[in-house]
Parts: structure tokens; sequence; C-alpha cells
């Protein structure tokens, strides 16, 4: 297997599936990633990138898919175009992508604990936005079914459109945009980022953020380091190390 990736599980520290990487501090505001860690999407993404390699006869490494994990269409566009070495343009490529998305990110689930934590956080009057690298019209592809809890954002960035997106993660970018565009624009270290990839987390740390990770069981740990805790999903979540509200107790 390759060095990048690994099986192996985060230890324990504060509960059994959590792991912190550093200090914790309070925040007032949360700003969640969408593919891989609300949605169960990645997979699918994979086998975008893989179907389109298969047409010129071309294989989509492992290396070359943590490059490509939580970036822009432009920015997946581009490393695939190059690392794979396809005899098409980047235009051509996301043109592509964009014809076989429009076809499988339809009726895309919940990952395990997302709509529970995203109800708990609006209920309890906790601010929320969407940081996505997708485009606009592919992120309302997957948001179609689940219209009622993406409503619960006080609003969405779509990296991939977004004007004020200048450069993708790991650039800063999503989450700055994100942070200023809630009314009392917080500061950068009073916001919460929950990501499942390495360039998110980097993004996060890059913006001034903490970071909640909930990686693929591939992710190598030390593309974990970053974070400000691990967890297997969202599901093992404990908003009280942040200062936010605890679940109810059952």
């Amino acid at each position: 297997m390759n060095r990048l990736f690994s099986a192996s599980r985060s230890s324990s520290q504060f509960v059994s599936k959590t792991k912190a990487k550093m200090s914790i501090n309070k925040v007032s505001h949360c700003i969640f990633d969408m593919d891989g860690l609300l949605l169960d999407t990645e997979h699918i993404y994979e086998g975008l990138v893989r179907d389109i390699a298969k047409m010129y006869d071309k294989n989509y490494d492992w290396d070359t898919r943590l490059r490509i994990l939580g970036t822009t269409e432009q920015m997946t566009a581009k490393i695939a175009v190059n690392e794979l070495k396809l005899p098409i343009t980047v235009d051509q490529f996301r043109q592509k992508f964009s014809e076989l998305g429009r076809k499988r990110l339809r009726n895309v689930t919940w990952l395990r604990g997302a709509e529970r934590l995203l109800k708990h956080l609006h209920a309890n009057n906790v601010p929320i936005a969407l940081g996505t690298s997708s485009s606009k019209e592919i992120a309302e592809i997957k948001m179609e079914n689940h219209a009622a809890i993406f409503d619960l954002f006080h609003h969405k960035v779509m990296g991939s459109t977004d004007p004020d997106v200048k450069i993708g993660k790991p650039a800063p970018d999503i989450f700055i945009v994100a942070a200023q565009r809630f009314p009392d624009k917080p500061n950068p270290a009073n916001c919460l980022v929950f990501e499942d990839a390495p360039n998110g987390v980097r993004a996060a740390t890059l913006a001034g953020m903490q970071s909640v990770m909930v990686p693929d069981k591939a992710v190598a740990e030390e593309f974990r380091q970053e974070a400000t805790i691990v967890i297997d999903s969202l599901e093992d979540f404990q908003p009280e190390l942040f200062g936010l509200p605890p679940f109810p107790t059952v």
C-alpha cells in the first residue's frame, strides 16, 4: 500500500473514537465541507476521475487522488490532466467531469451523524455555513433531495464558482469568505471547520481556524496531524469540547 495511505485508526484520548492533535479552544461559529463529510459522494467523485482516465488507458493512482481530494473543480481538472498525462485539455476534462457528475450525483445520501449535528447546532442557535469546493450547479444537484437540512445553513460558499474565492483549498479563501459572510463577521479563531480532506484541513489552518477531521480510513496518520481533533464520523463529535452546546442526554 502507498505510504500516503494506511488503514490504521487513531488512538483514543477523549473518547474511544476521538484523538486530539493540539490544544482546543472555544468557538462560536461552524463551517462545514460537504463531500465526504456530510454527503457520501467521494466514492462517486473517485469514479468520475477514474472513468475519464480509463477513456485514455490511464490509471487513477492513490497519490493523485490525495492531491485532488477537496479541491475545486478547476484544480481537480488541472491535477488530473497533468498528473495522469491525459491527452485532453483542462477544459475538456471539466466538461466530461460535469457531464458525468450531473448523472451520478443525484440521490446521494447523508453520512453518519451529519443530519443530527446540523439540526443540533441550528436548534441551539450556533451559526453554521457551508464551505464546499463544488460549483453552484453541482452543489445544488447534490442538495436537491436534502433541501430542508441545507436550508439550515446561514449561507453557502461554492468555491468553484464563487467570485470571492480566488484560490481553492488548500488555500484558505473558502473558509475566510465563509466567515466574513456571517453577519457578526467572527474572528477566524472563533470558527470551527469540519473537513474530511487533508487539503481542507490545511485550508482551515491557513485561515486561522480549528478543525475537526473525519478522514477516509485510507488517509495515513501523517496527513491527519494538522487537524485539531480526528474522529471516525460526525456521530462521534462532542460539541462541548469546543464550548458548544452538548447533545441532550438520552
